[in-house]
């Protein structure tokens, strides 16, 4: 009994071993490939039923690649590079945090930019019929900032435009106002009631309930 106990000791750890690289794989593949427009592939890093909640865009996974792709085609210009990662593993569900930075270039006032956001993917996961899926995506936006391509330019802000906007991403959330979107204004930042109850609906999720 004893041997078999420490098989089947073995077996779990190996399981979460592997559950772990697959998870880090799929966090690392999403990057990849939606940036690159592989947007067959980065279709596979969602389950059927994910959602994507981001400032630009809140929607269904299929509606967020066709709203990507749409961007894409218009010239929208968003980056990410990922950095350390961490993931808290239930069994098939898993809440995934990865360090990472949206860089989106744009027009603002007649004056092209770069806004550099910092923050977390905070990933909703779930392994079904062997294969780890996205169920959840609410970034964290810690802080961010703006630049002009060109560092000779002047630019002027509008004072209360920005205000509207946390700050962890007020500068991001005021480029993508200028080239059309409607941003949400109330995402989780690092600290405050938003993320707390991302962090609680993380708890509820890993203890089996919806997302």
């Amino acid at each position: 009994m004893g041997v078999l106990r420490r098989l089947a000791g073995l077996s779990a750890m190996q399981q979460e071993m592997l559950d772990r690289l697959a998870i880090r794989a799929l966090v690392e593949n999403w990057a990849v490939w939606r940036d690159a427009g592989d947007w067959v592939r980065f279709a596979t890093c969602w389950h059927a039923d994910g959602t994507m909640c981001a400032t630009w865009c809140q929607a269904p996974a299929a509606e967020f690649i066709a709203a990507s792709k749409a961007a894409w085609a218009k010239g929208v210009s968003i980056l990410h590079f990922l950095g350390g990662h961490s993931a808290d593993v239930a069994g098939t569900r898993a809440i995934a945090q990865t360090k990472m930075t949206i860089s989106q270039r744009g027009p603002v006032h007649g004056v092209v930019v770069d806004v550099v956001c910092t923050g977390r993917f905070y990933d909703f996961l779930e392994r079904r019929d062997g294969r780890w899926g996205v169920v959840l995506r609410q970034p964290i936006y810690e802080k961010d900032r703006m630049d002009p391509v060109d560092p000779a330019a002047t630019l002027a802000l509008d004072a209360a435009l920005l205000a509207r906007f946390p700050a962890g991403y007020r500068h991001l959330a005021y480029l993508q106002t200028q080239i059309g979107y409607a941003v949400k204004a109330d995402m989780p930042g690092l600290t405050g009631p938003e993320v707390e109850a991302l962090y609680a609906r993380g708890a509820r999720w890993l203890a089996g309930e919806a997302a």
